[in-house]
């Protein structure tokens, strides 16, 4: 499912959405656009029963490209990580 798929199913749902495929839009953008703010300011977003945002420091290390077989520096970095709730776990077991 992809974002436009998400908005067509929350205008489905009219008590979610307020009825108009234009609201169920800036729901679904409010949302995501509400976590990667949280996540850029350095904390997490945890949603009971579904799972927790949050943003991991991956170290600097060296690599190899496989092509050329040179040793390259990769510079350190954030990530998202997203983790499952156990409800959530258990639902798509």
């Amino acid at each position: 499912m992809n974002k436009a798929e998400l908005v067509e199913k929350i205008h489905g749902m009219e008590e979610m959405s307020g009825g108009t495929k234009a609201s169920a839009e800036r729901v679904v953008s409010g949302v995501f656009d509400l976590i990667v703010s949280e996540l850029k300011s350095g904390g997490e977003v945890s949603i009971a029963g579904f799972g927790t945002y949050l943003v991991k420091h991956r170290d600097a290390r060296k690599a190899r490209n496989p092509k050329t077989g040179e040793t390259v520096n990769v510079p350190a970095t954030k990530v998202p990580k997203f983790k499952a709730a156990k409800a959530l776990k258990e639902a798509v077991k």
